[in-house]
């Protein structure tokens, strides 16, 4: 027996950070959350699983009109095997207020108190409870029931667990009061990237959500498979069905000049776009590291754009950048009071005798590996005066060469 769990879908969300720029794919853009709970259906019907577990989130709040409502029926229609729902903080009971008969294979776990469900046909019991009101500050799990002896006891809960990160708290709780609860899995929601809280007895698992919905929601995005054998949790495997993946590209350009840059980026696209797994990308794009181009760069930002998206279509991929972030910084500057001691340096050494002497020797060697038309024309300064002259002017062009870089 196999079963698929899933949460955060946010039905008809949308994504943010790339709506106002032309060259964004629109409908994609639009239609992604619903494609990505498309694509779930589907893994579900080709795994042929037992039922369908979602922690919580389906909805992103009210729906804007009755279409978000008749999508998910018709996706349980064609579903065809039982789903269990319960509510989180964006789909709490007082957040919808628009109403459509629950599809008859959609089981919706009760507010108030936790509720359990049994399915003896497959030796299943499920506990859960839904959010009645967005804000849950109380451990829900704690009122959760004992496992039912003999069954397969899953827990459905939304929650933020222990987590202290960036998600807001919502009925919080701990791993180790879950493990204590007696169950074989706990199926989350809430967080938004993937944990596994637990492995083994009993597996603790955030699925994460179907599609990344910004730039902080990045890498393959979906549900998780798990796999009942002998009454006992046997796998329990990730499974993307995003539609659409965001990535943070973070390239280093350290003493790049022209074309380091442009070829460092290129890598960084061409490797998330085969991270990608023939998904579109959509990516912020970070540049870091002291570069001559630092202060060129804020002015060539559509040049840029347009080079990943050109990258792109030569790696036979599509990528659109929600943000560049410039996060470089200049090399030192180099003035004449700075350069003073390396000329001086520099200057002096022809003015020893064993230096002088080495270095026309290897001026020589150098003049007579010339085409003979033009060896006459590389005179040698053969007195201390020339050869002094000579290092005047090698110093100049060593110098405008150091001016020329540090302004770059």
């Amino acid at each position: 027996m196999k079963f698929l769990h899933a949460a955060d879908i946010h039905l008809d969300s949308p994504l943010a950070g790339l709506q106002a720029r032309a060259e964004a794919p629109a409908e994609e853009l639009r239609h992604c959350t619903r494609q990505a709970f498309a694509a779930m259906v589907d893994l579900a019907i080709a795994e042929d699983v037992a039922f369908v577990v979602i922690a919580g989130d389906l909805y992103d709040g009210d729906w804007k009109d009755f279409s978000t409502g008749l999508f998910f029926a018709a996706q349980m229609q064609r579903l065809g095997r039982p789903c269990f729902l319960l509510r989180g903080n964006h789909d709490a009971q007082s957040l919808i207020t628009r109403r459509l008969k629950r599809p008859a294979n959609v089981h919706e776990f009760r507010t108030g108190r936790p509720e359990t469900v049994v399915l003896r046909d497959l030796g299943v019991a499920l506990h859960g409870q839904s959010f009645s009101e967005r804000t849950v500050a109380e451990d829900l799990a704690a009122a959760y029931p004992d496992p039912l002896p003999g069954l397969l006891n899953i827990g459905v809960l939304h929650t933020s667990a222990d987590d202290p990160g960036e998600h807001a708290t919502y009925a919080p709780c701990t791993p180790e009061r879950l493990r204590a609860k007696g169950y074989d899995y706990w199926a989350l929601g809430h967080i938004h990237q993937r944990r596994e809280l637990h492995r083994g007895q009993p597996w603790i698992v955030f699925p994460g959500n179907l599609q990344g919905r910004h730039a902080k929601e990045t890498g393959p995005k979906g549900c998780t498979l798990v796999t009942v054998e002998h009454g006992a949790i046997a796998r329990v495997e990730h499974r993307s069905v995003d539609v659409l993946r965001w990535a943070a590209l973070e390239v280093d350009v350290t003493g790049a000049g022209e074309t380091a840059l442009l070829d460092r980026i290129s890598e960084a696209v061409r490797a998330a776009l085969v991270a990608a797994e023939d998904r579109p990308l959509l990516a912020r794009l970070t540049l870091t590291g002291e570069t001559p181009l630092h202060a060129a760069l804020p002015d060539r930002a559509e040049e840029l754009l347009a080079h990943c998206a050109q990258c792109g279509i030569e790696a036979g991929g599509r990528i659109w950048i929600e943000k560049l972030r410039l996060d470089t910084t200049a090399p030192p500057r180099l003035d004449a009071d700075a350069l003073a001691p390396l000329r001086a340096a520099f200057l002096a050494a022809v003015d020893d005798r064993a230096v002088a002497d080495a270095l026309r020797a290897e001026l020589e060697a150098l003049r007579a590996r010339l085409p003979a038309p033009v060896r006459p024309e590389a005179d040698i300064p053969a007195d201390p005066v020339g050869l002094a002259r000579l290092a005047d002017e090698a110093w100049d062009a060593v110098a405008a060469a150091l001016a020329a870089e540090s302004r770059a």
